[in-house]
């Protein structure tokens, strides 16, 4: 099997390698390949945001939806990268997200880590002016998050769509990382009287909570029944 770390391109559709997403740590760990990417980013939850505002470094957590290859962030008008985003063509930002599936327990602290994927895009941050667009971004949004939702509950008004910002980041200068393994420890502690292996982090959905104010009669809707792991529709 081709190594996409070293190789940059290894198939049709796979991101390219550059200088600035080549991990300087792990480089073995790095994906490029659009089933990875993508896979990564729909099963994911929350986006961290990096972005520098008036000289000074800023995360911030959003939600957020992959369409093809791009991603889109949803958050309000009022933060500071959306008001950047209004005065300018594009706001430089940075975009991480994180799946954590085991965690490793060795026989040294040390050696203790984390089985993860992870993708990092790097781009420019588009501020999606068109309200249509915006509409359907937004229903995709909430679509990805709960199936069926956007059918069964109100759109946004024109003022409510004024008031909401949707920023879209192409995914070009991308990249994955994957630790996946059990614990890898020093020759020396392998007699240790320790247990060593991983344990499986499982995310389940809950079971809904009605709001204290839900009129009385409306039912829970089918596409909140089934319960099982969070896995988000890719």
């Amino acid at each position: 099997m081709t190594d996409s770390t070293t190789k940059g391109r290894t198939a049709e559709g796979d991101y390219p390698l550059t200088s600035s997403n080549r991990p300087s740590r792990h480089p073995e760990r790095a994906r490029y390949d659009e089933d990875t990417v993508h896979r990564t980013l729909d099963e994911g939850l929350i986006a961290h945001v990096g972005t520098v505002v008036d000289g000074r470094p800023a995360v911030l957590p959003m939600l957020y939806v992959r369409v093809g290859r791009a991603l889109y962030l949803h958050g309000s008008t009022g933060m500071g990268v959306a008001r950047r985003a209004v005065r300018r063509p594009s706001v430089r930002v940075a975009v991480e997200v994180t799946v954590v599936d085991e965690l490793v327990l060795a026989r040294s602290t040390f050696n203790h880590s984390a089985n993860y994927r992870s993708v990092v895009v790097q781009g420019d941050a588009v501020l999606v002016r068109d309200g249509d667009r915006k509409a359907e971004l937004l229903a995709a949004l909430v679509e990805r998050l709960v199936p069926g939702r956007s059918a069964h509950a109100r759109p946004p008004a024109p003022e409510e769509l004024r008031q909401t910002a949707v920023l879209e980041v192409p995914l070009e200068n991308v990249s994955a990382k994957v630790r996946s393994g059990g614990p890898l420890d020093e020759p020396d502690d392998l007699g240790r009287d320790c247990w060593a292996g991983v344990r499986p982090v499982v995310t389940r959905w809950g079971e809904p909570l009605p709001s204290a104010d839900l009129r009385p009669g409306i039912e829970l809707p089918p596409y909140l029944v089934a319960g099982g792991p969070l896995a988000l529709p890719v």
